[in-house]
């Protein structure tokens, strides 16, 4: 039988070759920043993202997750884009939702992953998370020696930046935990200052007011003295990590995720407020950006319509369109006075 550093090493070695660019060993027992993620909690800090308070224990210790669990495969993937392709400054749609859908991605590598430990320890078992389950992902990461956490709160990975997706395979195997990563944020304090909303602080995030959180979490209306913050932002943001200096040359991501396909079908606010239900789904299937539902895409697509730059002639035809909304509202009234006043 292989020892624990040959299994270790055997079962890294496979996820490289599987596709997954870094990979580290957590221990399953209780996760380190429990008690700040608690606090995080109790502070109402989540907003409206209830299901962040469901299932606390199971959060906490990924051993209750899965029992009998011994140890957490933690797994990286780069999905940065080529240079020449990043986006612009206040782009519509964050560079998450670029290429195809990372947790139909993700699953499937880690299912093929879990296929090939079986070769090297049979009878292996395990459960394979992609952003689905009570996991404190970037925390348990963290201790598998991935990468750390900065002040914008995003896992910063050497070599590939934050612009990472993480997974996690939660397994009995005994295998040897990684020594977690010093942290390398500089305390330079870019990512505070890029934040639009000023969700970021020196001491951690409010939820409540991040665009990420706003345009693809939050249901129903957005807080007023936002609305000029968003921008022309329709899913995500991306401005934290924009602003990070160890984001500054990474190299070009996975294949699967890089942009193969203009994100929504190239739409912007103004065919966004004409669409229907089909148009959505028929525009969103198979991208991280289905994340952001109908109604809330047409949400967003109101204040991107009251926050265009637009030339005169665009302006008074996004005017048009909002008025022949059928749910007038607030927001449509106030896109339609930015339009009409700029």
């Amino acid at each position: 039988m292989a020892s624990q550093d040959e299994l270790t090493a055997g079962v890294k070695a496979l996820a490289r070759e599987a596709g997954f660019a870094r990979v580290g060993i957590a221990a399953a027992g209780a996760v380190a920043d429990g008690p700040a993620f608690q606090e995080w909690l109790a502070g109402g800090l989540h907003g409206s993202m209830g299901y962040l308070a469901r299932n606390v224990a199971k959060r906490l210790r990924p051993d209750r997750l899965v029992p009998g669990a011994r140890s957490v495969i933690c797994l990286a993937v780069g999905y940065a884009p080529r240079p020449g392709e990043t986006p612009a400054e206040g782009a519509p749609v964050a560079r998450y939702a670029l290429g195809r859908d990372y947790h139909k991605v993700l699953k499937r590598r880690c299912r093929g992953l879990m296929d090939r430990i079986r070769q090297i320890a049979p009878g292996f078992e395990g459960r394979a998370f992609v952003d689905s389950a009570p996991v404190l992902e970037r925390s348990i990461a963290r201790a598998a020696g991935v990468g750390w956490i900065g002040r914008n709160r995003c896992l910063t990975v050497p070599g590939l930046g934050s612009y990472v997706f993480l997974c996690e395979i939660v397994c009995a195997l005994p295998l040897r935990p990684d020594t977690p990563l010093p942290s390398a944020c500089d305390d330079c304090g870019a990512c505070v200052r890029a934040c639009p909303t000023g969700a970021l602080t020196e001491t951690g995030l409010d939820a409540r007011r991040c665009i990420s959180y706003l345009t693809v979490e939050h249901d129903g209306p957005i807080d007023r003295a936002l609305w000029p913050l968003v921008g022309r932002r329709l899913v995500g943001c991306d401005a934290c990590q924009e602003a990070c200096p160890h984001n500054a040359a990474v190299p070009a991501g996975d294949a699967e995720f890089r942009r193969a396909e203009a994100p929504l079908g190239g739409a912007g606010a103004v065919d966004i407020l004409g669409w229907t239900e089909a148009d959505w789904d028929r525009a969103t299937r198979g991208s991280a950006a289905r994340r952001a539902s109908f109604e809330k895409l047409l949400r967003n697509a109101v204040l991107a319509a009251g926050n265009s730059p637009a030339a005169p002639g665009p302006r008074a035809a996004l005017r048009d369109l909002l008025r022949r909304r059928e749910d007038p509202g607030e927001a449509i009234a106030w896109a339609i006075d930015r339009l009409a006043t700029r």
